[in-house]
């Protein structure tokens, strides 16, 4: 994925969108693209989704499970489900804001088991162990009302949250927005995030866990990765509408966990206006 992603100052929570991380990421799915209808990308339009070369294609899941989403050559998808029925943008000009939706984690449902995956291909490494062990104490410390609980083994279904490897992700990552209250249960890292070390890869599954307890991008409206700078609602992820995130910074953030680019600042822990979004969000 072109970037990491995890929460942050741009923190927003959305219905079940799915997000990538550093380094742009392609997802595999049907061989077949299908084009969206007009309906479906005007409604796209009023999500502030780009709509350059949008396609909706079929993803699987770890469990199996497939879905289809619309894709737009960035790290994020938006299922194609109940498309019609969610929230546009808010009007006026304060996109360099940060930003949240109303599709939170319900309150009876912030105690969270989280699983790192051990079977077969899809296992985290040593260092992936390490990593997400980390990144469940980087959202643990904040003393929030989420309280994550960590194992290592097989039985995804009776996980809230599975933290596992997908190889078509390379160096990057996927995940999704929380849904009908509940974190959305999939984060998934590349098999090449752990060859760069303990530090980067627990930034990495903080930033997808970030996305799945309903975090944004902190430049989610003006992505600019190598040098490619497409202006405003540059990704498709503002699902659900925008509402700022008091407390936080009105320009990118580029020290946040949840940027969506490389920057040179991964050290794999939240800055502080990473840590008043999740406060603000999640408070006690």
């Amino acid at each position: 994925m072109k970037t990491i992603k995890l929460l942050a100052l741009s923190a927003i929570v959305a219905g079940c969108i799915i997000s990538c991380q550093k380094e742009e990421v392609t997802t595999e799915v049907n061989e077949v693209d299908t084009t969206p209808t007009k309906e479906q990308l005007l409604k796209l339009s009023e999500m502030g989704v780009n709509t350059k070369s949008v396609s909706i294609k079929t993803i699987e899941n770890l469990d199996g499970s497939v879905e289809d989403y619309f894709v737009n050559g960035t790290d994020l998808v938006i299922p194609v489900t109940d498309l019609l029925s969610q929230q546009s943008l808010e009007s006026g000009s304060n996109r360099a804001k940060q930003y949240h939706t109303q599709a939170l984690i319900s309150r009876n449902n912030r105690t969270i088991d989280v699983l790192g995956y051990t079977g077969g291909r899809n296992a985290l490494s040593n260092t992936g162990r390490q990593a997400l062990q980390r990144a469940v104490a980087n959202f643990n410390n904040l003393n929030t009302t989420l309280n994550m609980r960590l194992t290592f083994g097989t039985n995804h279904r009776a996980a809230d949250l599975v933290v596992y490897v997908r190889e078509d992700l390379g160096s990057g990552g996927l995940a999704g927005f929380p849904s009908g209250g509940r974190a959305y249960k999939w984060a998934q890292i590349g098999p090449d995030v752990a060859r760069r070390g303990v530090i980067y890869t627990t930034h990495v599954i903080t930033h997808e866990m970030g996305h799945c307890i309903g975090l944004r991008h902190t430049d989610w409206f003006a992505r600019s990765c190598d040098g490619n700078n497409e202006g405003e609602y540059d990704e498709n992820n503002n699902y659900i509408g925008a509402i700022h995130v008091p407390g936080t910074p009105r320009n990118i953030d580029r020290t946040s966990i949840m940027i969506s680019c490389s920057t040179g600042y991964e050290n794999g822990v939240f800055n502080s206006n990473d840590k008043t979004a999740i406060r603000y969000l999640y408070s006690r």
